[in-house]
């Protein structure tokens, strides 16, 4: 015969994937994760990546070659370790760092024990400890958005001092390359809905992390505090892409749940007392060790088992939502909670902008104020006007440095054809258009929006009372000849000023 037969007793089982398929899936979920941390970190962690990743697969390639073994760098499993140990470094971790931890994760944790399936430690993490204690200042994680602070999240919490958990679940935060704790989730879920990866074991982890925090923190169950301690540290990244590695976890499915609430409870441990806030990893390598023992006590109930006499009863089908939608449901809810947070994280910013750009154009409409007060006199007016599609929305005194009013300046809106055109209106005290400079103006490009052109505006100036809107060339006076085309976008400006010269000859006129 020429080839090798395996024979065994039934039953036989087959699974539909393989090694090769399964890694590229596992690096297909870590991309969001990485794509994140590279848009946040900027180049330094796309080289940290990039060297890790080829480190590792030359090093596996190296010692097949030295010990004349056959060539597995194309199951992937090396990318997949260069790629976790990667995600686990910090932004400005030295060069040197990914490549030491990514040979010493091959050649030591994974072909020394006899390559894919025999190593009894996830080299990634193994190699991410072996750099802790033997480069520790290198691995000490320096800010790179926030030069202020030195102190990750995780150490912010351990000083009980407030973090932003936003950031931190949006991963733009100090921390890890592979931080982002959106992308990680959804990662995570896309494995678990394609059952490669064991639901028993991420969510037992998160489950015993989360209850050791919430019944020892100090805090108790906090939502806050616990998202906090949930977003940082390494938390997710190893309950769903570390412990859940085949090789290193347990076989029946009870074990899997004990090894997985083990490693949660260790976590917690770890960051509650012990000296390193990040220490989540070693959590895993203690479960890893654990593993052997886990399954010579819990074995796992062989296929077609049952007691001598007794007949296993039939299952009736039960209505079981898939996997994939529950996957895409909490994705989608992820994403909402996201966006959320973009923007409640930002509106202040966005409203500041705002303020300083109606403030410029203020000031290019009254180029002689030093100075601008509200308006009180106005105000029941302005609100009376609220909701209406042509409206002056803030009314403001003009005045120099010795506090004398030079003018007003108004913020009017009219119905364009594009949507509202809002503008600042300039006048001088006298009640003549000083000018007007645009806040607003989503008009069709080309037509409408030649509105902001010194053609149209500088129709305006020194021009008071109500103004009439022609077609063709103004005679002067009240007429202001309207853009060739939109004259839709021209009278939302002509309504706009209007509005603004009525509220001044009957509110502001006169006052001081």
């Amino acid at each position: 015969m020429n080839g090798v037969l395996n024979l065994s007793s039934s039953p036989h089982t087959r699974d539909r994937w393989t090694t090769p398929y399964i890694m590229r899936m596992v690096v297909l979920s870590l991309l969001p994760a990485t794509v994140v941390g590279i848009v946040v970190h900027g180049w330094q962690a796309f080289g940290i990546i990039a060297l890790a990743i080829v480190a590792a697969v030359a090093s596996e390639w190296v010692f097949n070659k030295i010990c004349h073994k056959p060539d597995t760098i194309w199951d992937g499993s090396a990318v997949v370790t260069g790629l976790l140990l990667a995600l686990s470094l910090g932004p400005k971790t030295p060069l040197y760092i990914p490549v030491i931890g990514s040979v010493f994760a091959i050649m030591v944790c994974k072909c020394c024990f006899g390559g894919l399936g025999k190593n009894f430690i996830n080299p990634a993490l193994a190699a991410r400890c072996f750099l802790m204690i033997s480069f520790a200042s290198a691995m000490t994680i320096t800010p790179s958005l926030d030069a202020v602070s030195s102190a990750t999240p995780v150490g912010a919490l351990k000083a009980f001092e407030q973090v932003d958990i936003t950031k931190m679940f949006l991963g733009t935060a100090d921390g890890v390359i592979g931080s982002s704790i959106l992308a990680l989730l959804i990662g995570g879920l896309l494995l678990w809905s394609l059952d490669i990866i064991h639901g028993q074991i991420c969510f037992s982890v998160l489950i015993g992390f989360t209850l050791l925090i919430g019944l020892f923190g100090g805090e108790g169950f906090n939502p806050k505090y616990l998202l906090a301690h949930l977003c940082g540290g390494g938390v997710v990244m190893g309950a769903f892409f570390m412990a859940t590695d085949y090789v290193t976890s347990p076989v029946s499915r009870l074990g899997q749940f004990i090894y997985g609430c083990l490693i949660g409870v260790l976590g917690g441990i770890f960051r509650l007392w012990g000296n390193t806030a990040d220490s989540f990893s070693y959590a895993i390598i203690i479960g890893n060790v654990c593993t052997p023992l886990i399954d010579t006590y819990i074995v796992q109930k062989p296929l077609a088992y049952r007691k001598i006499g007794k007949t296993r009863p039939v299952k009736r089908e039960s209505f079981r939502i898939p996997k994939p939608v529950i996957a895409l449901t909490i994705i989608a809810v992820l994403a909402g909670l996201a966006l959320s947070g973009v923007f409640f994280m930002t509106k202040d910013t966005i409203a500041d902008q705002e303020l300083a750009r109606e403030r410029e154009a203020y000031k290019a409409v009254c180029p002689d104020a030093a100075s601008f007060d509200d308006a009180e006199e106005a105000k029941d007016a302005i609100a009376a006007m609220a909701g209406e599609s042509t409206r002056v929305n803030e009314a403001l005194v003009a005045k120099d440095g010795a506090g004398n009013v030079v003018g007003y300046a108004l913020n009017v809106t009219g119905k364009g054809f594009g949507g509202d055109v809002t503008m600042a209106l300039g006048l001088t005290a006298d009640g003549k258009i000083s000018g007007i400079s645009f806040t607003e103006l989503n008009e069709t490009a080309g037509l409408g929006m030649r509105a902001d052109e010194p053609a149209f505006k500088d129709q305006f100036i020194d021009r008071s009372g109500q103004l009439t809107l022609v077609k063709g060339d103004a005679s002067g006076g009240q007429e202001i000849s309207a853009i060739t085309g939109a004259s839709v976008t021209s009278g939302a400006v002509i309504s706009a000023v209007n509005a603004g010269l009525d509220l001044y000859e009957t509110t502001l006129k006169g006052g001081n």
